[in-house]
């Protein structure tokens, strides 16, 4: 009886961290500022580097494409832009950085 009180809690003790872990990441996905002019306007889906370059400017970084199909990542002061072939896959806001 004692074994399955041990089985029983210790399968409890899991799923609770599991949960949490969970919530933690949701909380910083969360966080990210909004894809809009109130938040941190960046590129969307599908752009073209074209439509990137004329909207956004510049990029201060562009790195050169790797894999297949290709990626190419181009550095903006706030935010990365990923792009396979020419269209933009994903946007990401950088990490804050710290106070020195």
């Amino acid at each position: 009886m004692t074994l399955k009180k041990i089985i029983f809690a210790g399968i409890i003790f899991m799923t609770s961290i599991a949960t949490h872990a969970d919530v933690l990441l949701l909380d910083v996905i969360n966080k990210e500022p909004e894809n809009s002019i109130e938040g941190l306007l960046r590129p969307k889906n599908g752009q073209t580097m074209d439509k990137v370059r004329s909207q956004f400017g510049e990029p201060l970084k562009v790195y050169p494409a790797v894999g297949e199909p290709p990626i190419t990542r181009w550095n903006y002061e706030e935010y990365a832009v990923y792009f396979e072939h020419n269209l933009v896959i994903h946007s990401v806001v950088n990490k804050p950085k710290k106070a020195p």
